[in-house]
């Protein structure tokens, strides 16, 4: 047997660390050099390669991209950066003005008369712009022309692939003195998330980390692009539904949410007309909603114990508190009917019955429970708090009409807000549009919150959802719009708008509104529509019942939902 002994050779042992500590140093270094390429000056080199049509010391405009979602997960291109070219002209430099006017206009629309006016004019800094956004396509093919005194510079502009879809969301991008800011919707609220640092050299997080950088970002300052909720087929759905709302009833204003009454996700948010952009800074609307309150007060009653699904009461057609008259809809008393005939047939009387069971104060407390004259926290700029005054008053008026919706003014998403605690269980939830911040590394940071709180008892939300899928079964419309395979809890409402001059309400002046969520007992969606002023039709019933039940079955079909029951 040969016996091997290892010997100990110190300078072979040394020189051994040495070749592995070299190695592991040229590795680190390449991968740092690596890293200041792609990473920290990666958009610097890109952009070597078009120096030639910069101007000295420019900086090109730079700004992240929000995304749609769609309902596979797929990011959906919503606002984003196009680049494109100026045409410059320098009239000290040409000489031939009519030839360099025949060989552009070959490229570019140019009216002859307004480019030699400009050939004439004395132009600050001795350049004069002819044409915007040039395409990348013509900008090559002038600059191979090789006219003297023609300049093209690069340029970049803000882009929404999808035209007007979702217009009122994304906002716009607009000129704060001379720096390009959001202006509205998303753009705005979120203007510090896109915004973008020294000409759109694009530092993330781990290029500050890393590299030294530091930025003055402000508290909460986190460059990346936004990924939102809102899936464009539902967003698309929506806007045409209500477009045609509008044109059908000429309507001052019609709206509608789609959300996921579970979490606050919002698919679907538009108005129609959408914006405008004269008058962006304008908070909110806010709304007398009427009878879409009523489930709220149904829900309270249960939730209380005061009443139950079959509970009675006298409607005598009207009740008189503090010497002022409160009727139902048609002035017309049903004597002996229960809690659900309350819903079903949208009974003022009923509504106020359960809230002075209920007492002032604990009507109040529930009512703030479900954040009724607060803010929602959605992430878009100018969110109204609502008026709910009223509910402070020790009145049993006030307390009477706030009810079933009256006297207290709500926005649009605090309203879905309350109503999703209906159907989800009991929670209040946040509403809310984006989900996640998408840096340039390709790491995903999500924005949601989960927090949720519990205002009613989840026995409390199964119930007022039965009695609802009873309002659509038997009594919207005498249960004409009745789906076999799956339930619907909905409810409509028509409410008189407020005089803001004389006091009182108009008489022939209405917000029609409508709500439902489905499936009813673990619903996936809560759509809630309304409409200002609608022309030659009385109840929402008749102006929005079409509209939803629309909605409901491109959604169950586009999402596969199964049937329930």
């Amino acid at each position: 047997m040969v016996a091997f002994q290892t010997v100990s050779n110190p300078k072979f042992l040394f020189r051994a660390r040495l070749i592995s500590v070299m190695c592991v140093a040229a590795a680190f270094l390449l991968l740092a050099q690596l890293y200041s390429v792609q990473i920290v000056n990666g958009s610097e080199y890109s952009e070597k390669a078009e120096r030639q049509y910069s101007r000295p010391n420019q900086e090109l405009w730079s700004r992240g991209s929000i995304f749609f979602s769609t309902r596979s997960g797929e990011l959906v291109s919503a606002a984003t950066l196009k680049t494109g070219f100026t045409l410059v002209i320098r009239q000290s430099e040409i000489t031939d003005r009519e030839a360099v006017w025949n060989a552009l206009s070959r490229y570019v629309a140019l009216d002859k008369d307004d480019f030699l006016a400009k050939m004439s004019k004395r132009s600050h800094g001795g350049e004069e712009r002819i044409a915007r956004k040039l395409g990348t396509d013509v900008a090559p093919l002038i600059d191979k022309l090789g006219l003297k005194g023609v300049y093209l510079y690069k340029e970049r502009w803000r882009f929404y692939p999808g035209g007007r879809l979702s217009a009122n969301l994304l906002g716009f991008v607009g000129f704060d003195g001379d720096i390009l800011l959001g202006q509205y919707g998303l753009e705005r609220y979120y203007n510090d998330t896109l915004s973008r640092d020294s000409g759109g050299l694009y530092k993330n997080f781990f290029a500050e980390i890393f590299s030294g950088v530091k930025k003055a970002v402000g508290p909460g300052r986190s460059e990346g692009d936004i990924v939102t909720s809102i899936e464009p087929s539902v967003e698309s759905f929506l806007e045409n539904t209500l477009a045609e709302l509008q044109e059908t009833f000429t309507a001052n204003r019609v709206g509608g949410i789609i959300m996921d009454p579970s979490t606050g996700r919002i698919y679907g948010m538009a108005l129609s007309p959408s914006f405008d952009p004269n008058s962006y800074g304008k908070v909110e609307s806010v709304y007398e909603m009427g009878s879409i309150i009523k489930p709220i007060t149904i829900a309270v009653g249960l939730d209380a114990k005061v009443i139950t699904a079959t509970s009675t009461y006298y409607d005598a057609g009207f009740l008189t508190l503090n010497n002022k008259t409160i009727s139902n809809f048609d002035g017309k008393g049903r004597g002996r009917v229960s809690m659900q005939e309350v819903l079903n047939q949208s009974l003022n009387t009923g509504a106020v019955t359960v809230a002075l069971k209920l007492g002032k104060d604990n009507f109040r407390e529930y009512f703030k429970k479900f954040g009724l004259g607060e803010e929602t926290g959605i992430d878009l700029p100018a969110e109204a708090a609502g008026l709910v005054r009223n509910l402070e008053s020790g009145r049993d008026i006030e307390l009477a009409t706030a009810s079933y919706g009256q006297g207290i003014a709500l926005t649009p998403i605090q309203t879905v807000r309350a109503l999703s605690a209906l159907g989800n269980g009991g929670y209040l939830v946040t509403p809310h549009i984006v989900t996640e911040i998408k840096y340039k590394t390709g790491v995903r940071r999500s924005v949601e919150s989960s927090d949720r709180k519990q205002i009613l008892k989840p026995e409390t939300s199964t119930e007022i959802s039965r009695m609802l899928v009873e309002v659509v079964d038997t009594a919207l419309l005498h249960g004409a719009y009745k789906m076999e395979r799956h339930s619907i809890a909905a409810k409509t409402g028509t409410a008189l708008i407020a005089n803001p001059d004389g006091g009182g309400y108009y008489e022939d002046r209405f917000l029609h509104s409508f709500f439902g969520y489905f499936p009813a007992y673990n619903p996936s969606f809560i759509v809630f529509l309304y409409a200002v002023e609608p022309k030659g039709v009385e109840f929402a019933s008749a102006s929005l019942t079409a509209p939803f039940m629309n909605i409901a079955k491109f959604l169950i079909n586009y999402y596969e939902i199964p049937p329930d029951r």
